[in-house]
């Protein structure tokens, strides 16, 4: 569990020698393997407050505990080491290969050899990178979307239990974007990871969060889980924010699969239980059905998805 106390980052003006905060009174707790979405506009202290987690920033007040342990009373670069760091540039050293990329971390520990090139060969797979395929080529020779996914394997590598997140996937087309982002929650499922994701993008916090913190000139406006804020917004800021269509937006980051209950599918147009709920509102109005049959990956029926779920969703 990551806590910040009070946490404060404040500038002084070199020329009027006038103090402003970057971050002010920040007090949050991310709770342990779930998602929280850093999200608010520019300027508001997202990345700050990410980069102060593992010291590459230094807070000027508060704290910062990891675990129950104040993360000032440890060396910043063991720190870092435990905690998995992905950023929208992904940083990938071009003179190394994909294999050696990921193996960074693991290599600077000094784990053993054998060891580290069989966690590379999980990790391309579990990020959906063909490793006999991936493993010898260079940064240079990948696309966007899988250069972000080697980045984010080598964040994964010395399997650190924190894993900050800085706009990872906004350099990426939508399409691939999108992919992306299947890919990163469905690893989440399995690896249940403590994870401070900063976007300023309202679909990705709503989509990805398990709990969205919605900043504002460097404090707080409302902390809670991406229901919490479309559904009850604390404040005028939070739901002018998030828009009028903020429950649209939301249901747009749903699957058919997360809403699909029993039921008897026979006749029934059908879906990919992947289809996002806005795509398949669509389709069941295309159709004139009030009920979709929600097919899994290996074409069974998963469940259906009925008119009445989607009005309990929505």
């Amino acid at each position: 569990m990551i806590e910040l106390q009070n946490l404060e980052k404040r500038y002084t003006n070199p020329a009027t020698g006038q103090a402003f905060y970057a971050v002010k009174d920040l007090s949050i707790v991310f709770p342990d393997g779930e998602i929280t979405a850093l999200l608010g506009p520019s300027g508001c202290g997202k990345t700050t407050t990410l980069r102060m987690i593992n010291r590459l920033i230094e807070p000027t007040g508060g704290r910062m505990l990891i675990d129950g342990q104040d993360v000032m009373a440890q060396k910043p670069e063991m720190l870092r080491r435990h905690i998995g760091y992905v950023i929208q540039q992904i940083g990938l050293f071009p003179h190394l290969s994909v294999a050696q990329n990921v193996a960074t971390v693991p290599d600077l520990l000094g784990q053993n050899k054998a060891q580290t090139a069989k966690r590379v060969t999980e990790l391309l797979g579990l990020v959906g990178l063909e490793p006999g395929q991936f493993a010898g080529k260079y940064p240079h020779e990948l696309s966007g979307g899988q250069a972000q996914r080697v980045g984010v394997a080598r964040a994964l590598a010395a399997d650190p239990p924190v894993l900050l997140m800085d706009e990872p996937f906004g350099a990426l087309d939508p399409l691939a974007r999108d992919k992306v982002q299947d890919a990163f929650l469905e690893i989440q499922q399995r690896l249940k990871k403590t994870i401070v994701l900063v976007t300023h993008d309202i679909d990705e916090a709503l989509r990805m969060g398990d709990k969205v913190a919605l900043l504002r000139e460097g404090e707080l406006a409302q902390f809670g889980t991406p229901n919490d804020l479309v559904r009850r917004p604390e404040s005028e800021f939070v739901r002018q924010f998030l828009g009028e269509d903020a429950l649209l937006r939301q249901l747009a980051g749903l699957t058919a699969g997360q809403l699909a209950r029993p039921g008897d599918a026979t006749g029934l147009p059908q879906i990919s239980s992947k289809l996002n709920v806005r795509s398949a509102l669509s389709v069941m109005l295309g159709e004139r059905s009030e009920a979709l049959a929600v097919m899994d990956e290996g074409g069974q029926v998963q469940g259906v998805l009925t008119w009445q779920a989607l009005e309990e969703a929505g």
